[in-house]
């Protein structure tokens, strides 16, 4: 467990960053899903509840999530279930339980880039921006690939493309980690691959990606099938660590892709 010597409920955004960068140990508290599970001494911890960072919401072109949106919201929010072929709602449903979907925040899965998560490999196969209040508008894919710098997530940003998105999963048991993850999305005109749970974080598979745009006419093919995984195994790098090894996360990541073409092209 974690240890706090104060505790800060801000009234706004603008506060809570006062309040983070005032020390280098103030922490944000977000569902306290993940800090459970560490020991770590904060000085300050942050409450966003009161700033008004949970909601999901859209207009014609995008879907807005709010930082201390939960995984259950978005699990059971028709507008997340209407879009994207209910991919993100679809993603997070396995996770461990329902009351421990209530506490996991999307801000807190987001911003922590974290290696096993659900969440963030679909995610990442749609065109999502994150807003942080000091570092502004950028790209999920920057976002990922940038330093951990201390800064407030206020929302997603995902662009209604209108793709046709497929997740897929490999876990030992209902309530584990994922041992590989892989995301697909179809858009009129390209075939983005993410791929997550390496052990590292998630990725995009460009060169897999590019081949697959090549041949959108014939992704029920299954020697373009056969070709994707061999790209696919060759530029993303598995790792190994106690839940599985290198070599059979790449193994199944090629079957996962497989399963996630045949749903896109509608096999």
């Amino acid at each position: 467990m974690f240890t706090a010597q104060a505790y800060a409920m801000p009234q706004n955004v603008d506060e809570a960053y006062q309040i983070l960068t005032a020390k280098n140990t103030n922490c944000i508290l977000g569902g306290c899903a993940w800090l459970r599970l560490g020991q770590r001494r904060i000085h300050t911890a942050v409450d966003l509840s009161a700033c008004g960072l949970d909601f999901i919401r859209e207009d014609e072109a995008h879907i807005e999530i709010g930082a201390m949106t939960s995984y259950r919201k978005v699990e059971t929010d028709p507008i997340i279930l209407g879009n994207f072929s209910g991919v993100l709602s679809r993603a997070v449903a396995p996770i461990i339980g329902t009351q421990f979907r209530n506490t996991v925040t999307v801000g807190g899965s987001v911003f922590s880039r974290f290696g096993f998560s659900d969440f963030l490999t679909p995610l990442l196969a749609l065109e999502t921006s994150v807003v942080l209040h000091a570092g502004g508008t950028l790209p999920l894919e920057t976002f990922m690939n940038m330093p951990y710098k201390k800064d407030i997530l206020e929302k997603i940003v995902i662009n209604k493309n209108g793709a046709e998105v497929s997740y897929q999963m490999l876990r030992n048991a209902e309530a584990d980690f994922p041992i590989v993850n892989l995301a697909a999305a179809k858009t009129a005109d390209t075939v983005k691959v993410t791929v997550g749970a390496r052990s590292g974080k998630a990725v995009i598979a460009a060169e897999t990606s590019a081949y697959l745009t090549e041949h959108m006419d014939t992704l029920d093919d299954s020697a373009v099938h056969q070709h994707a995984a061999k790209l696919l195994e060759k530029e993303v790098q598995f790792t190994s660590n106690m839940r599985a090894s290198a070599v059979y996360r790449a193994q199944m990541a090629k079957v996962l892709l497989g399963r996630a073409l045949k749903e896109v092209s509608g096999c």
